[in-house]
């Protein structure tokens, strides 16, 4: 489940919570609504601490050094031709 996942699961329970005063026989929908929204926030709290650890920190200004590799070429030419 992605973030948007999350914030809809608590958008669902706090309606389910507070914006909703419906009676359902054995079904009580605050809980309901309060349980959506402590899962959602579980859900965010994990999905941040997971995109925390992929972050990758590079050091600023990393020099880039190219290693010269010896040429196989023959009088100047590479592929052959003209030998």
């Amino acid at each position: 489940m992605g973030l948007g996942g999350c914030i809809i699961l608590i958008a669902v329970g706090a309606i389910l919570t507070f914006a909703t005063d419906w009676d359902m026989q054995g079904v009580n929908l605050d809980l309901v609504g309060i349980i959506l929204m402590v899962v959602g926030l579980i859900g965010v709290s994990t999905f941040s601490s997971i995109a925390r650890r992929r972050r990758v920190v590079m050091p600023p200004n990393t020099p880039v050094v190219e290693e010269e590799r010896p040429h196989s070429r023959r009088n100047g030419y590479s592929d052959g031709y003209g030998v």
